[in-house]
Parts: structure tokens; C-alpha cells; sequence
């Protein structure tokens, strides 16, 4: 690269600018700046020349132009091994211009404040820093340029100040669809992963922001993989569901256990007696702060990872015990979108948030639930929503007692949920995340004990399965929401 003989200066974050710009003058460059920069360079008692000094023209517009002059732009962007720029330049008197330090409007600022006026916020917008960043890396051969790198970065900050402009000003119409009409997805690499769900397969984690899974604070154990953070997503996701303390027992995105207790130390223990045989090797999800005892509990089980929004210091001193336990210590966050990857392309959801409320459901049985029956059916609703489809789940108030998801029919996961039952499923409740296409599901789920069922209703057969219901004796609640979960 050739000499630096002279830098332009214009920044909004100062942060170490002044060391900075000391020892470009110890080298001998000559510093260019605009106007509240250069002020602070003159207070340092560093020697600058302003902009509209070089240019012959004063800021004007409120100070919307400034650096926008073909005696700066032309000094940055001229090829200096080109014999006919270096001629355009002298002829018209153009300084070359060697290194451009930029920083832009802080717009991100301005925009994350949902009580920015709008007109604060279009001032908020930066056009002669990005030109000048982007004129730098252009001559990138000839003109560093420095916003927190060199080119490559410069364009890359470039690119997100223009996306969090669009993506801002999209949301300015309150009648904007809840899906964009053009996806942007730009986020940074968190970390490079060992691999992805196989070896074979490369893979890294993207996010930003500080909350959910990525943005959690790893406090101890081996680095995580791929399987584990789609599982801890899932179980994170999962025990987010509930106001009193849960845990939930994940394995393979699915719920091995769950429960809603009093304490958190009764609903680890709840959820792991659900089937202590596929807890081992899981991963464990808590929505609570973990105390001492809690954590004497989980230290008896081999577990991947524990995800929680703290651990206490006597919790930490127990769990560390074991080396390569990860703990996660995470804040409350969801996504805007849920967004999944296809051949060609994506697709594009809004989270599925949707509460139950116990006044918009349906008895749809000549027999209502009893009031342990209710409890049971508004728990088990909430853990159905979480499972693989086809999803049936066994519940009672507060613990679930039998998981059976992903199979190809409905009454298959009622068959799979009670093989895999440890506890007794009498009296139990049974969640359905879709409708029973036919009555033999609720049927086999008689036999092994159920007495209540909550589902969405809709199918061409709610008569026959209604009918089957009140045959059979047990209690009936249609949702009207289905949970697919795929």
C-alpha cells in the first residue's frame, strides 16, 4: 500500500479517536475532518483541516452535506496508478485522500427506541459516511479505510446499516404484514461448531441480541454441539410454557419428561420419573434459578447440558463437579419468525404463542371435567404443543406420565406413549395435538387408562369420536387450535 500522507477523519462515536489521530500526525499524515470532529482534534491541540476548508464549500443543509464534494470523494476514489486520475486530480486541484476513519449515525440506536419521532429517525439516517466507507473499500488498493477493519468488513458494515434501515422503515406502516415481503437474514457468527448432526457435516451457530439458547452465557463444560442447542432450544422453549417452577427432560427435540410443581427440585424429580431410562444422556430445561437441592438431583444422572435463567453458587459448586456438563445460563427471548431451510429456499412462520384460556374451550362430552381433570388437561395441552407430530401425551396435573410422538398415525403415538409409560395411566389425561381422525386412538387410550382427552376437534368424524367419549365414560375438550409441531 502507498504511504498515508493525509487522512479524512469523521466519526460520531469518538471513543480513541484522539490517541488515534496523535499518532497519525507523529507519522506526518495530514488529517482532514468535519466539524465536531475536528473541533475535538483542535482541543487536543491536533493540527486538522476541515472539510469545507478543502472543498470551498461550508456545511450545509443542517449539516446533512458535508463530505458529499468531488474534492473528496474524487481524493479517495482515484486510481493512483492511473495516469489519467492522477491528471484529474491535479488539474482540478483534488487532494488524495489515503485513509478514511468512519463511523456512521447510530441509527441502530435511534431505531431500537420504539418512541424515536420519525423525523428524529430519518435524520438518524447517514449518507456521506457510508459513501466515504464505501468510496475507501472500493480503492481498497489504494485507501484504507477504517470503521472496526479493513475492506472487507467495511462493506459488510455498510450492508447492515442499509438492511437496519429498510428493515426499520418497513415496520414504520403499523398495517405491515407479520411477514416480510423480502426475508433478510444477516446475523453474525456466533462460533464454528465441531460438526452438525453428523460428522460428517460442517456446521456453525448465528445470532445476536443476548437472549434464547445463542445469546446464553456458557458458565461450564465442554463446548456445545450442533444436537445439543437444537435441544436445548427445544427445552428451553418447552418449560417457557409454565408460570409455576418446570422442568423439562429432553431427548431428540422431544419431552422424555415434564412437570409443574411447587419447587423446582419436585419437578426435576416429576419429570425424570416419567422415564428415567431415555432422561439419561438428555438434555434438561429449567425455568427457575437452580438452588443446592436441585442440583444435588441432577448430578446423580448423566446429562449433556442444563439450560436455566441462573444457577446459585452452591448449585455451580455441585454441577462443576462434573467436567464436561454444559450449563447455560440463559435470558428470556423468542423470534419474530421461525424460519426453516427447504431445497430452493425457506419458510417463514410466526412463533406459535398461542395461550389456552380454559373459558374458550368446548366440553364437547355429556360429562365435564372434574377440577383435577381440568388441571391435568390445561398441563398436558401445553407439553402436547412441544411434541413431535403425530403427538399424544399422557398426563396428570403438574407431570406427564407418557410420551408418544412422530409416528405416521394418530393411534400409533396413543400405542407408543403407553409402552414407553413407567407410572400408572389410570385416570390420566391425554393431550392430542390434532384432531382424532377416528375413534379407535381415544379407544386404545381408554384401555390403558385415560379418562379425560383435550384436542383440537375438526375432524369429518367429531361425531363418531364424541359418541366413542360418551360411551366410553370419559371427558371431552375441543381447543379449536391445532399444534402441529413438524
Amino acid at each position: 500500500m502507498p504511504t498515508i500522507r493525509r487522512a479524512l477523519l469523521s466519526v460520531t462515536d469518538k471513543t480513541g479517536l484522539v490517541p488515534f489521530a496523535h499518532g497519525l500526525h507523529d507519522l506526518g499524515v495530514e488529517l482532514i475532518s468535519t466539524g465536531g470532529t475536528a473541533k475535538l482534534l483542535r482541543d487536543a491541540s491536533i493540527p486538522v483541516r476541515e472539510v469545507s476548508e478543502v472543498t470551498g464549500f461550508p456545511e450545509m443543509l443542517d449539516g446533512r452535506v458535508k463530505t458529499m464534494h468531488p474534492k473528496i470523494t474524487g481524493g479517495i476514489l482515484a486510481i493512483r496508478e492511473n495516469p489519467e486520475h492522477c491528471a484529474a486530480l491535479e488539474a482540478h486541484g483534488i487532494p488524495q485522500i489515503d485513509l478514511v476513519c468512519v463511523n456512521l449515525y447510530e441509527f441502530e440506536k435511534a431505531a431500537a427506541n420504539p418512541h424515536t419521532p420519525l423525523k428524529e429517525l430519518i435524520e438518524s439516517i447517514d449518507i456521506g459516511g457510508p459513501t466515504m466507507i464505501r468510496s475507501a473499500a472500493k480503492n481498497y488498493q489504494d485507501v484504507a479505510v477504517v470503521t472496526s477493519d479493513l475492506a472487507k468488513k467495511a462493506f459488510a458494515r455498510t450492508a447492515d446499516y442499509d438492511r437496519a434501515i429498510s428493515r426499520k422503515l418497513a415496520c414504520i406502516d403499523a398495517d405491515a404484514a407479520a411477514l416480510p415481503e423480502i426475508l433478510d437474514i444477516r446475523l453474525p457468527r456466533q462460533a464454528s461448531l465441531r460438526y452438525g448432526e453428523n460428522p460428517h457435516q460442517q456446521a456453525a451457530v448465528y445470532g445476536a441480541g443476548g437472549i434464547g439458547i445463542v445469546g446464553a452465557k456458557q458458565l461450564h463444560g465442554k463446548e456445545l454441539s450442533y444436537n445439543n442447542l437444537v435441544d436445548l432450544d427445544a427445552a428451553w422453549a418447552l418449560v417457557g410454557e409454565f408460570h409455576c417452577a418446570a422442568a423439562a427432560i429432553i431427548k431428540h427435540t422431544n419431552p422424555a419428561g415434564c412437570a409443574e410443581q411447587a419447587n423446582l427440585s419436585e419437578a426435576y424429580l416429576r419429570a425424570l420419573e416419567c422415564d428415567p431410562v431415555s432422561a439419561f444422556g438428555g438434555v434438561i430445561g429449567l425455568n427457575r434459578e437452580v438452588d443446592e437441592k436441585t442440583a444435588q438431583e441432577i448430578a446423580k444422572l448423566f446429562v449433556e447440558a442444563v439450560a436455566a435463567p441462573g444457577f446459585s453458587a452452591a448449585a455451580l459448586e455441585i454441577l462443576r463437579v462434573k467436567k464436561n456438563l454444559r450449563l447455560l445460563e440463559v435470558k428470556k427471548g423468542g423470534a419474530a419468525l421461525v424460519v426453516k431451510s427447504i431445497s430452493g429456499g425457506f419458510l417463514a412462520q410466526t412463533e406459535d404463542r398461542h395461550e389456552l384460556r380454559r373459558s374458550e374451550l368446548r366440553v364437547v362430552t355429556k360429562r365435564a371435567p372434574t377440577d383435577e381433570e381440568w388441571q391435568a388437561l390445561e398441563f398436558v395441552w401445553k407439553v402436547a404443543k412441544h411434541v413431535k407430530s403425530n403427538a399424544i401425551v399422557y398426563a396428570r396435573a403438574g407431570q406427564t406420565l407418557g410420551v408418544g410422538a412422530g409416528q405416521m398415525s394418530r393411534v400409533d403415538s396413543v400405542k407408543l406413549g403407553a409402552m414407553k409409560a413407567v407410572l400408572p395411566l389410570a385416570g390420566s389425561a391425554v393431550g392430542s395435538d390434532a384432531f382424532f381422525p377416528f375413534p379407535d386412538g381415544l379407544e386404545e387410550a381408554v384401555k390403558n387408562g385415560a379418562t379425560a382427552f383435550i384436542q383440537p376437534g375438526g375432524s369429518v368424524k367429531d361425531n363418531e369420536v364424541i359418541a366413542a367419549a360418551d360411551r366410553l365414560g370419559v371427558t371431552m375438550v375441543f381447543t379449536g387450535i391445532r399444534h402441529f409441531r413438524h
